[in-house]
């Protein structure tokens, strides 16, 4: 009697609680949990954001919440996340880049999006689907998961494998694709035929305007804006700024009927090439990589355990089909443009699973005519299998290229040379040295290296000063070199050194830690301006200019200069001076 008593009283509770928050806070609280198994047993952790969502759904907890696998609760999570990924998608999508890799992408992409979508529909007509869901069926399996891939190639090491750039070529002309698809589906599920061609060109007039008028008004309106905001130096108004920037694009873009997705896409495409988008992605990626989790979490919470486990046979049989068949495409395409055979294998590793956005294509499709459950559970739990055996296969990829040479079925060959575009040349600088500020002392010391021939690469926040960089083709990003996410863009774990040339102890304070963490040998020198905050420094394991002692110096060897004293040494001068001060 106490124990019901007491779960009455909480069923109580719960329902006075907003089902969004409790929804929210089961996840975040599950997927800890899980993941630091995933981590243990050195999984994907977007696996166990998939777990996660399954385990919610699947043993009974949904009563802390006052939700159920359908409710819309859901679904509205699952839009935030997908919206804050196409904001991070359109700030990641570098015209340079598609320039630099337009063949792989143009080519590659359009083959590999053409061959997969062809099967994957025919295949779908042949088991009865009515034509409009088999092109959506076919164009969902032929997208693959850009999140997993990417992620997948940084965990294993490979990020400047040429068939890491293969895979994103591919991958960037999918997220175009399905950009443009979003536009024309409505069309597929009208009963009037009539004028289709009309339609899809109006569907199509209509985004690309909307994405002129997006990059018009970043040109003229948002940089203009983001310019003021940055000179402020505040972090908090920034970071504002740009959400309020993906926000307010996204609801003009869901405004017009062009979705939320292709908004929120349009709003990082507006700022994909100002020189902001470095710092932009530093301050969003924490929100990215949240949503990111959360997106996965509610895949998981859409599954229904007791289907899969009825249908394992066809769940086994349908992910092995799509990695099989996906792999093959992905690899024949990449050879045919003449990628060797070993990064070809990496590649159509990474792109073998189905991803994100077919889901996300899926759950669009639904909304003019839902699939049947049965199918809609078949799609999900293959898209989670696949998904999660992916970085599996791609630690296999290496070793599996390397005996196929060996046998001699696969001939390595070198990849012809490549123009890098300076958006590579940042992402894949080595050895470098890392200049956090660049007033006076900053640039001298950039001035320096560079004179000596070692590549450098400045973080700075004025913006003035940021143009003016770029203009000279000095690598540059507007970013704080106290944010862990402005490090890693910077390439710490790839440095030689790094130098705080600012006067601020408590920044550089802050940013050691995060440097160390990143890279425990790398070479940090640090500014000072008193006694204490060089002991302060020199703890952290800092070499340190203190900016006192060496104006002493200075002084002291000019006046001593003045008397033409040349038996004194100023050092020793300056050091028993400060020392009877101490």
């Amino acid at each position: 009697m106490g124990m019901n008593a007491t779960i009455t009283m909480l069923a109580a509770g719960v329902a006075n609680i907003s089902p969004l928050f409790a929804l929210l806070t089961l996840v975040l609280v599950v997927a800890v949990l899980v993941s630091l198994v995933m981590v243990k047993f050195r999984q994907s952790l977007l696996v166990g954001y998939l777990l996660s969502g399954v385990l919610i759904s699947n043993v009974g907890l949904f009563w802390l919440t006052g939700t159920d696998r359908g409710d819309p609760v859901i679904t509205h999570l699952a839009e935030i996340g997908v919206v804050l990924l196409m904001f991070t998608l359109g700030i990641e999508f570098s015209l340079g880049e598609l320039r630099h890799l337009w063949r792989t992408a143009l080519i590659g992409g359009g083959l590999q999006m053409a061959i997969t979508t062809g099967i994957a529909g025919i295949a779908a007509k042949i088991f009865g689907f009515p034509l409009a869901d088999s092109i959506v069926l076919g164009v969902a399996l032929a997208l693959s998961s850009t999140a997993v891939a990417m992620k997948s190639f940084q965990d294993i090491g490979q990020h400047n494998n040429p068939g890491a750039r293969a895979s994103l070529g591919l991958a960037l002309f999918q997220d175009i694709l399905v950009i443009v698809f979003f536009l024309v589906m409505p069309l597929l599920y009208q009963n009037d035929t009539s004028g289709v061609g009309m339609k899809v060109g109006g569907a199509l007039l209509k985004g690309t305007l909307f994405l002129a008028g997006a990059a018009l008004l970043g040109r003229y309106g948002l940089t203009p804006l983001l310019h003021a905001v940055a000179r402020t130096r505040s972090r908090e108004l920034f970071t504002l700024t740009v959400i309020g920037l993906c926000a307010g694009v996204a609801f003009a873009g869901g405004a017009l009927d062009l979705s939320l997705a292709l908004g929120a896409f349009a709003a990082g495409l507006v700022v994909s090439e100002s020189i902001y988008s470095h710092r932009i992605l530093s301050d969003i990626l924490p929100f990215k990589d949240l949503f990111l989790a959360i997106f996965f979490v509610s895949v998981g919470l859409l599954i229904d355990l007791s289907v899969v486990v009825s249908e394992w046979r066809l769940v086994l049989i349908g992910s092995a089909v799509i990695l099989g068949i996906k792999g093959l495409i992905v690899f024949g395409v990449l050879k045919v443009i003449g990628l060797p055979g070993r990064p070809s294998i990496l590649a159509a590793a990474s792109l073998a699973s189905t991803g994100e956005f077919s889901l996300v294509l899926i759950g669009k499709a639904g909304g003019y005519r839902p699939f049947d459950p049965g199918t809609e559970q078949m799609l999900l739990a293959c898209t989670a299998v696949t998904m999660a055996v992916v970085p599996s296969i791609m630690r296999m990829a290496g070793p599996c290229g390397r005996w196929l040479e060996r046998k001699g079925i696969l001939t390595p060959h070198k990849a012809p040379p490549e123009t890098i575009t300076s958006t590579q040349a940042i992402k894949e600088i080595t050895d470098h040295a890392i200049i956090c500020g660049y007033g006076p002392v900053g640039r001298a010391l950039n001035d320096a290296l560079r004179r000596c021939g070692v590549a450098t690469l400045v973080l700075e926040l004025n913006s003035d000063t940021v143009r003016s960089l770029k203009k000279s083709g000095q690598p540059v990003l507007f970013a704080d070199a106290t944010h862990p996410e402005a490090l890693d863009l910077a390439g710490i774990a790839r440095a030689r050194l790094v130098a705080f040339t600012f006067p601020s102890v408590v920044a550089t304070c802050q940013a050691v830690p995060l440097v160390r963490e990143r890279n425990p040998g790398i070479c940090i020198f640090g500014r000072a301006k008193y006694s204490h905050e060089v002991t302060l420094l020199r703890d952290l394991d800092v070499q340190v200019i203190h900016d006192e002692r060496e104006t002493a110096v200075a002084m002291v060897r000019e006046a001593i200069a003045s008397y033409e004293r040349a038996d004194i040494d100023p050092e020793e001068v300056v050091r028993d001076a400060l020392e009877r001060d101490d």
